[in-house]
């Protein structure tokens, strides 16, 4: 069920995201943080996914993820996680985080 939730949020997050930067067109893109590691918060998807580990991690995590990578590209975790119904919560987070802290 969770991944039909997933798939679900992940969908309206696509949706949803060219009308939020056009509402936000204001405001930059997510960046990577300045030391280079990886973060939920301020990483966007798109970098995340040049890393070859950092990818591992996520789909290790989250399966269902890369069919929307096009879509959530320019979106960090923390930003798709209101979206995806319960399946990215703050636990998942942090267990993610510390992953990409690993690497």
């Amino acid at each position: 069920m969770k991944t039909i939730a997933l798939a679900a949020a992940l969908a309206v997050a696509a949706v949803a995201a060219p009308a939020i930067a056009q509402e936000h067109k204001d405001h930059a893109p997510a960046a990577a943080p300045a030391s280079g590691k990886i973060s939920v918060e301020t990483t966007p998807i798109g970098d995340i996914v040049k890393n070859d580990k950092a990818k591992a991690v996520l789909e290790k995590a989250l399966p269902q993820i890369p069919q929307f990578y096009d879509q959530i590209a320019t979106m960090t975790l923390s930003q798709v996680a209101p979206m995806s119904q319960g399946a990215i919560d703050d636990a998942k987070l942090k267990e993610i985080q510390a992953e990409f802290d690993k690497l």
